[in-house]
Formats: C-alpha cells, sequence, structure tokens
C-alpha cells in the first residue's frame, strides 16, 4: 500500500491512459454540441454551470420556455451536463438536482436526478478503472487506506455499507466513485447501493427545487429533519454490518 502511495505521487498517467479520458471527454462535448444544434436559434447567454442559487434562477428562468416544446433536447442536455459533472467530479450537482425539481416537478425530478446520478458514478467508476489508481493514490492516500480497510472489514456485507455511505455523509460521493474500484468494491455492489442509496437525499433536494425562490442558501437545504432523516436511514442499512461484526 505504502509502495502504491509512493509511486501514485508522480501522477504518473501513460499515453493509453490520457488519450482514453480525451475520448470520454470529446464525446459528451460533442453529444452536448449536437443538443445545441437542434435548438432554435436564440440567445442562450443564460446557459452556463450554476455556482450559486442567483445563477440557477437566472438558469431555470431561461429553461422554462424551452421545457414544453424541447422537451427531448432539454432532458438530454441536462442528463448529459449532469452526467459529464460527475464523471468528472465537478462541483455544483446539488445545483443540477434543485433545477430538475424547478422544472419537472417531485415524481419526474427524483427519477431523474437519480438516474443522471447513478449514470454518472458509474461512468466515474469506469473512468477510474482506466485512469483513476494513480490519482486517487496521489489525492486522497489517507482516504483510501480508511476506506479500503472498511470495505475489507465489511466485504460479506459490503451492500449494506455501501447503502450508508450513499445515505450519509461519511465520505464525499466524488471519492466513493472514484475510489470504489481501486478497493475492489464490485460494479453490481456499486450501482445498486448508489441507485437505492441516492433517493432520500435526492427527494429532499428535488423537492426543495419547486420552491426555489425561497432559498436563501445551499444549508437550508437540510434542516434538523431532514438529516435526521437520513441518519435514521443509513444507521437502518448499516444495522446488519454492525451485528456481523460483532456476532464474528
Amino acid at each position: 500500500m505504502d509502495a502504491n502511495v509512493k509511486s501514485g505521487s508522480k501522477f504518473p498517467l501513460n499515453h493509453r491512459e490520457v488519450v482514453g479520458a480525451s475520448m470520454v471527454l470529446l464525446g459528451f462535448v460533442a453529444g452536448l454540441l449536437g443538443v445545441y444544434l437542434t435548438m432554435p436559434s436564440s440567445d442562450y447567454s443564460f446557459l452556463k454551470l450554476p455556482r450559486t442559487l442567483d445563477d440557477l434562477q437566472i438558469l431555470r428562468d431561461g429553461l422554462e420556455g424551452y421545457t414544453s416544446d424541447y422537451t427531448l433536447q432539454v432532458l438530454i442536455g441536462y442528463c448529459m451536463v449532469y452526467i459529464f459533472m460527475q464523471t468528472f467530479m465537478i462541483p455544483g450537482t446539488v445545483f443540477m438536482s434543485l433545477l430538475a425539481g424547478a422544472l419537472f416537478g417531485v415524481l419526474k425530478g427524483v427519477a431523474l436526478v437519480v438516474f443522471t446520478a447513478t449514470a454518472g458514478a458509474s461512468s466515474c467508476y469506469f473512468l477510474s478503472k482506466m485512469i483513476g489508481r494513480p490519482i486517487v493514490f496521489c489525492l486522497w492516500p489517507e482516504k483510501l487506506s480508511f476506506f479500503q480497510a472498511q470495505v475489507a472489514r465489511r466485504r460479506e456485507r459490503l451492500f449494506n455499507y455501501m447503502l450508508f455511505l450513499r445515505v450519509t455523509p461519511t465520505l464525499p460521493n466524488t471519492f466513493i466513485n472514484f475510489a470504489s474500484p481501486i478497493v475492489d468494491v464490485p460494479y453490481h455492489t456499486f450501482f445498486l447501493g448508489t441507485v437505492i442509496g441516492l433517493i432520500p437525499a435526492a427527494f429532499v433536494t428535488v423537492r426543495a427545487g419547486i420552491a426555489l425562490g425561497e432559498l436563501q442558501s445551499i444549508g437550508d437545504l437540510y434542516d434538523f429533519q431532514s438529516i435526521a432523516t437520513l441518519f435514521f436511514i443509513g444507521v437502518i442499512s448499516v444495522t446488519p454490518t454492525l451485528l456481523g461484526d460483532n456476532q464474528s
């Protein structure tokens, strides 16, 4: 493990890895360009990744007029941007989740967020399989050691542990996505833990997006009741793992 960390500190991506990651990036760019070219001629200066709630409200106001007439293009564009952000660990997906609620309502919004977040997490997982080892050893050596030890300890009930991680903020989702293949979390376990574990937080965020104008800060998303509920679900999900540890 220590040897891997030392070798990873040089950030050694070979030519094949760089080309592979570049091809993934170009694929997203080509897809977004294709969506843009199918839209009517107009002023799209409002189209940018939101970094604040004000940016998000401008984006919501700009897209509302297109959502009904160009639903397919808006959906495809939304999905590609969300998956792109998840794949390359770009901050700000919480704003995209809020946007889903503002544009599509709770049920459609939750379904859309869970789908895109799971697809983006999966894309990040497989990208990490290709280029992730030197990057994760370089950026998060101590966190990776902790994660690897926990995965090895809970191997028999790994799904419950992954579900716990998704429901609670124990580890950042971006780190989980990128580090999971490095510590040998099977994809089927990663996928199921992601698609199920993201539902509670997606519901909270999407529901808040409906009343976007009432939000003063991102901190308003998670009141005490929401946080307590998420932790309660997380405790339930990890209980079989803890019981197994005690029995062994």
